[in-house]
């Protein structure tokens, strides 16, 4: 072990659904439970937590448990803390967590995102979300032409594959009929139910060349991820998955008129950070909050030349967990529910130990890679079992 590396050790998640009635601070105690299990520490060994993007009270069920709440709920005693929105997206809170623990600020650091999205649009009342009478910030953009989701956003990126590069809805529908077929073998998975190409074609089109099947969807739950230090392994009781690169990006925070997404600079940035290359992955873990974010990553971590993602799972059969790079052996968000991000982290240490079940990758994977965001903002981890 490398006394200077961070390491991932405990893993949990809470129960994960739609519309819970099990209040979200309690979802995230569940988590940080079992990862305190699995890893073999005591709350009073925790000195550091780190979230994304704290609590939003405008928002409650996009990220209802901020950092101080959990401090307080737990009484961790915690030398350092964060919790925020302006970083490189979800898996940020990550990157910040080996920060501290680089710099000696902490040894043992709780990770974790909750998600109350579904529960919150089923009780409003509870969990309202604030209004305004004018439009203004990153929104003046795109509300006026009536881009108001993500959808829009992601579909114009998505239309120039197809326009320029000559990608297929068929091939498309390979990151959903993979996640299905994934997610049915995950029993915490949200969807179980088989997916077929008919049923993906026939689907209602939300924005071109975007289906209904192609989106995650809200969901309730809460996941958690312990970054220990090198030094500190000692104190652990599970097999420790090294942190062996990280990247984020915020290139121009905007999804008006830019380019290229962050995932195309950030998966540039990965492989400049480590001796790895792109052949030495035996597991990709790629955000998929739509299903063209996925095809992006493949092409920004070089795993295949851009424009050339559609080509490269023609078929799923590179991408199915008997292919050469088993893609989100999870379900996905797509499948397995929207865990903003973590849900891929999680799984991806889930798989470097062999704990995957029956949908655990064959062949003693060593290398992972996991990813979050889209659009304007990304971060890539490469995870490694020495």
């Amino acid at each position: 072990m490398n006394y200077a590396e961070a390491y991932i050790t405990g893993i949990g998640q809470s129960q994960i659904g739609r519309k819970l009635t099990r209040h979200p601070l309690l979802l995230t105690v569940d988590a940080v439970k079992e990862a305190l299990d699995e890893a073999g520490l005591g709350i009073d060994q925790i000195d550091g937590v780190s979230t994304y993007p704290g609590r939003v009270p405008q928002m409650p069920g996009f990220s209802p448990i901020g950092a101080d709440e959990l401090i307080d709920a737990l009484g961790i005693q915690a030398r350092w803390y964060a919790g925020g929105g302006e970083i490189s997206s979800q898996l940020g809170a990550i990157v910040a967590a080996v920060g501290a623990i680089r710099s000696g600020q902490a040894r043992h650091v709780i990770c974790y995102r909750t998600v109350y999205e579904a529960a919150a649009m089923d009780r409003p009342e509870e969990y309202p979300v604030s209004r305004r009478d004018r439009v203004d910030g990153h929104s003046q953009w795109t509300a006026p032409f009536n881009a108001l989701s993500a959808v829009n956003w992601v579909a114009q990126y998505a239309m120039r594959h197809v326009k320029q590069y000559g990608l297929t809805r068929e091939q498309l529908a390979q990151i959903a009929l993979t996640d299905r077929a994934n997610a049915m073998l995950n029993p915490r998975a949200l969807v179980r139910e088989p997916l077929t190409m008919d049923q993906y074609l026939s689907s209602r089109m939300l924005s071109d060349p975007l289906c209904l099947y192609d989106c995650d969807r809200f969901t309730d739950a809460s996941t958690v991820l312990i970054v220990s230090a090198g030094s500190s392994l000692h104190e652990v009781t599970c097999a420790p998955v090294r942190i062996a690169a990280m990247a984020g990006s915020v290139d121009r925070h905007s999804w008006d008129q830019a380019q290229w997404m962050a995932s195309y600079a950030t998966g540039r940035d990965l492989w400049a950070r480590t001796d790895y290359q792109p052949a030495d992955v035996d597991i990709a873990q790629l955000y998929d909050g739509f299903s063209f974010l996925a095809v992006s990553w493949l092409e920004a971590l070089g795993f295949c030349e851009v424009g050339e993602g559609g080509k490269f799972i023609e078929g799923g059969h590179r991408i199915a967990l008997d292919g050469e790079l088993p893609l989100n052996t999870f379900g996905g968000q797509i499948a397995a529910g929207r865990l903003h991000g973590f849900g891929f982290a999680h799984e991806a240490v889930v798989q470097l130990r062999g704990l995957g079940g029956e949908r655990q990758v064959q062949g003693d994977p060593k290398l992972a890679v996991a990813t979050s965001g889209g659009g304007p903002l990304a971060t890539a981890l490469l995870l490694a079992r020495d």
